[in-house]
């Protein structure tokens, strides 16, 4: 038995709601990773063979590593197809908002949602929500949206009518989500999650292959270019940071997501608790910040408070609006900010 994580009056709403809708839309967040896309694309999944017109609506594009999950060639991009999405949320009578917990997350699709009159679900496990839905599942202990989409579907009953289509998104996010289940993946019904997800049929090995395996050859020499001209390392404070301009990733033919990962790897040196990572946007003048820890230190806090994201304890975001020479002197001032912290974070 999982243990119980959606309330009786949560679960009534959304089957109430799953039952009675006919038009839905599912929204998931910008830049969105493999918790979002497969969450959406799982849901989509389930919720058209109970008979429902479902659309998944993203703000923007999401890696090309997750292009292989069904139906992904038919998520609606918001900035490059404004009128149709527009049009889908006008027409919706239910919206799934999936693995964001504030409107700022979803960007100028936010303009519709917010003027939307259909019945809204939120399913996430960021902290801190904003009230803007009739349903509020929320869940931070959670290991991702998808493990929450899972439970939703089996507190209602649904288990039963979970395809392999759907058993393989929701499997591919909450690996993606817990770096193959690396971490944030303790909780044992994490486990008896993907032993259900088994019986349905998912080649575990076939989607972390597909996940993990699928890159490039540029993508392989834009990471050692990182690695061996880029990495900044305070070997005193345990913490490393990297920048990479719009014109080196023009050089290795950047694809979205062939940074997915990296920042993760400065992680392995011996005694490392901080590694940030700094992404020019290829296009607009933002600069995309990506922060990993361990342990005891908040990755979370520092996108908070210095770069107007958030995230998890130890897996947040957030963006500098600005150049790249400005979001690395904010970089070296948020890392300066913590030395006391790091200091004395020596790897156990």
């Amino acid at each position: 038995m999982l243990k119980q994580k959606i309330s009786s009056r949560e679960t009534t709403a959304i089957k109430k709601y799953f039952d009675e809708c006919r038009n839905v839309v599912i929204i998931a967040h910008s830049s969105p990773d493999g918790d979002a896309i497969g969450s959406s694309l799982g849901l989509k999944e389930y919720l058209e063979k109970k008979g429902k017109q479902v659309s998944v609506i993203v703000p923007n594009l999401f890696p090309d590593f997750l292009k292989w999950m069904h139906d992904s060639d038919k998520i609606v991009i918001f900035e490059r197809q404004k009128s149709m999405g527009y049009n889908l949320i006008n027409m919706a009578d239910l919206i799934c908002c999936l693995d964001f917990n504030a409107l700022s997350r979803i960007e100028e699709v936010a303009v519709p949602l917010r003027r939307s009159n259909a019945r809204k679900i939120l399913i996430d496990h960021h902290l801190n929500p904003e009230n803007f839905a009739d349903v509020m599942v929320s869940c931070p202990d959670c290991s991702s949206t998808c493990e929450l989409v899972f439970r939703v579907i089996n507190a209602i009953g649904g288990l039963s009518n979970l395809s392999l289509n759907a058993a393989e998104d929701l499997y591919a996010g909450m690996c993606t989500d817990t770096g193959g289940f690396t971490y944030n993946s303790n909780d044992p019904d994490i486990f008896m999650i993907i032993a259900e997800l088994l019986r349905k049929g998912i080649n575990k090995d076939l989607i972390y292959r597909k996940l993990f395996n699928t890159y490039t050859l540029d993508r392989y020499r834009l990471m050692g270019y990182i690695l061996s001209n880029k990495l900044v390392q305070y070997p005193e404070l345990h913490a490393s940071y990297f920048t990479v301009s719009r014109e080196e990733l023009k050089q290795f033919n950047f694809l979205k997501g062939d940074l997915e990962g990296v920042v993760n790897m400065p992680l392995a040196i011996r005694g490392q608790k901080l590694s940030i990572s700094l992404r020019e946007d290829t296009e607009k003048p933002i600069v995309w910040v990506s922060v990993r820890s361990y342990d005891d230190f908040s990755a979370r806090e520092l996108a908070e408070r210095f770069f107007n994201g958030g995230g998890h304890f130890n897996a947040a975001g957030g963006r500098v609006e600005g150049t790249i020479a400005e979001a690395e002197e904010v970089c070296k001032r948020a890392i300066e900010a913590y030395r006391e912290q790091l200091i004395d974070k020596v790897a156990q």
